[in-house]
């Protein structure tokens, strides 16, 4: 694939985990400085990496929140947990992952990766006026913090 052709796979993946509206939004709101990392990223991470057909979107994601959790990432980490959860990972499954991220990360990571999702969780499930009192952000259609 040629850099166009990966860009325009990283688009459709990345719009398909994250919602149009926030990509849309992650795009359109870009300076010219911070456009050249929105399409690097685009073509590098969510084309090159993510468009790989060797492991399913939810394994990726479950992969990804393991990793930020360990990083102690939170904006990317809320970000990637309402990815992970449009790629059908439950919470259960979240939980398991953090307790892991716990065991080989160190149990703040865990402890902390807990309290992020709790409140990516309520963001997601309350309505519009409870969310902004958390300071919830919409992504494409679903709130997070």
């Amino acid at each position: 694939m040629d850099t166009k052709d990966l860009f325009d796979q990283g688009l459709k993946t990345r719009k398909q985990v994250l919602g149009s509206e926030y990509v849309d939004n992650s795009i359109n709101n870009a300076d010219e400085f911070g456009m050249k990392l929105q399409e690097f990223i685009t073509t590098h991470a969510w084309g090159a990496i993510w468009g790989r057909e060797g492991i399913p979107l939810k394994t990726r994601s479950m992969i990804n929140i393991a990793m930020l959790a360990a990083l102690g990432r939170t904006h990317e980490f809320r970000l990637h947990l309402s990815g992970a959860i449009n790629n059908g990972v439950t919470k259960d499954e979240i939980a398991e992952i953090l307790i892991q991220v716990g065991g080989y990360a160190g149990f703040p990571c865990a402890v902390d990766g807990f309290r992020q999702a709790r409140e990516v969780f309520n963001c997601l499930l309350y309505t519009s006026d409870a969310a902004d009192d958390m300071q919830c952000v919409d992504l494409g259609g679903r709130r997070i913090i």
